[in-house]
């Protein structure tokens, strides 16, 4: 068949070049002619030759399929936690095998120089388990830095932070990540506080504390958010990477909501469940590092961060209404005095400022040094607001411009080397540290 179709198509350029020099040929008849050939030709072929589909490429032998599951990472900060680590990594490994069909899972320990077994339990569980990875910090830096390792070490489209003693547990891994995809919002909160949520077996003081700063915060932050100090959240890893992290302790809880609002990105909650039953069980065995007092200073601070209108111009302006009601019975003393001095030889009006001084001293000193005070906070306020919203546009413009850099280079080395590219995860390529 496929000669009759090489010869036909032959035949019918030889014919056509001749007729270009015969007048007998007309071009209507070369035209007519031309499509006479060319039904003879897709006569002579088969019909499945016709009209037989193209068949799709098979991939190669070798290359395989990316997964099209998500990779999630999730980061587990640890200090002294040796009494609890084996176990808990062990509920948690047990709980994301339920979740294997939706999403693949890494587990990245963070040892921050636990001076327990912490780092060498964590070694073990690396050798144990494929999907853990392990980090050492050689001293104890802190929360802060355990957040910016775990976010900057993530290879995942998605980043679990939870607290390794399990105050909650790891059922709301899957409710962060159901609700992290239905809204699109770059970090979901898990919050015992807000409608839903509910506490067990925490000490009072702490449950005491734990309320208030959360209230405290709530009434200072924008975005109508019920808890802002736990650990427990889902982030976008692309958002997170954005992040320029500077706290140390557990103030870094506040300021990673407070700079994901200046990047205007979404925040969302779910209903968690803060249960201390674990923890209670453990006894003695386990040492908080909480430290009260510091974390009280620090979301005070983080508090005045929100909003420093609340902390100066605020008062600022309620002192001033103070001193101008305090300073017009002041004016009113003086004019009272001057109307009973009467006419007098020399300076009336010093006179009659002695007098009302004489009889009402209180009130001229509260009157002026609220006067004073006022115009204080209400100058600091404004210096205050005026610095918080250059930090704010500088802090939008940095990572903006860190995350375009980032993007280029990314995209750079994919350009540079696509063979290997390719083998990897889409998401193993967009999230290296």
């Amino acid at each position: 068949m496929d000669r009759i179709g090489n010869g036909s198509s032959a035949r019918r350029q030889r014919e056509l070049s001749d007729s270009r020099g015969d007048p007998a040929l007309s071009r209507p008849n070369v035209y007519a002619y031309t499509t006479f050939v060319f039904v003879f030709d897709s006569a002579a072929r088969p019909a499945s030759a016709a009209i037989a589909p193209r068949q799709p490429r098979l991939p190669q032998e070798g290359l395989s399929m990316p997964d099209p599951r998500p990779l999630v990472t999730v980061v587990l900060p640890a200090f002294n936690e040796a009494a609890v680590l084996e176990e808990n990594l062990a509920a948690i490994q047990a709980y994301l095998g339920t979740l294997e069909q939706h999403y693949r899972f890494e587990v990245l320990i963070i040892n921050d120089g636990s001076s327990d077994r912490t780092g060498e339990i964590a070694d073990a569980q690396q050798q144990r388990y494929d999907n853990v990875r392990v980090v050492h910090h050689p001293i104890n830096l802190g929360l802060g830095h355990g957040f910016r390792t775990g976010f900057a070490q993530a290879r995942g489209e998605y980043v679990i932070t939870m607290d390794i003693d399990l105050s909650y547990s790891p059922e709301h891994i899957g409710l962060l990540l159901e609700r992290i995809r239905q809204t699109k919002a770059q970090i979901v909160l898990a919050s015992p506080y807000m409608a839903g949520g509910s506490i067990s077996n925490v000490p009072w003081l702490r449950r005491l504390l734990s309320v208030w700063a959360n209230r405290f915060l709530s009434f200072f932050a924008h975005g109508n958010l019920s808890t802002l100090t736990c650990m427990v959240r889902a982030h976008e890893a692309k958002f997170a990477h954005d992040l320029v992290l500077r706290a140390v302790g557990m103030e870094v809880m506040p300021e990673v909501i407070y700079k994901s609002m200046i990047l205007r990105g979404r925040i969302a909650q779910v209903p968690a469940h803060l249960d201390w039953s674990r923890q209670i069980a453990a006894g003695p065995r386990r040492r908080s590092s909480m430290r009260i007092l510091r974390h009280t200073l620090a979301t005070v601070l983080s508090g005045f961060v929100f909003r420093p209108f609340m902390f100066l111009v605020l008062p600022g302006l309620l002192l001033l209404l103070f001193a101008l009601w305090t300073n017009f019975w002041m004016v009113m003393h003086f004019i009272d005095a001057y109307l009973d001095i009467g006419p007098i030889e020399g300076d009336r009006v010093g006179a009659a400022i002695a007098e009302a001084y004489q009889r009402y001293p209180h009130t001229f000193v509260v009157g002026l040094l609220s006067l004073m005070l006022s115009i204080q906070l209400l100058g600091l306020g404004t210096l205050a607001l005026q610095a918080k919203n250059y930090f704010e546009e500088l802090f939008f413009l940095g990572s903006t411009i860190a995350s375009r850099a980032r993007r280029d280079a990314e995209s750079a080395d994919l350009v540079a080397a696509p063979g290997a590219a390719a083998d990897r995860h889409p998401v193993d390529c967009a999230h290296r540290a």
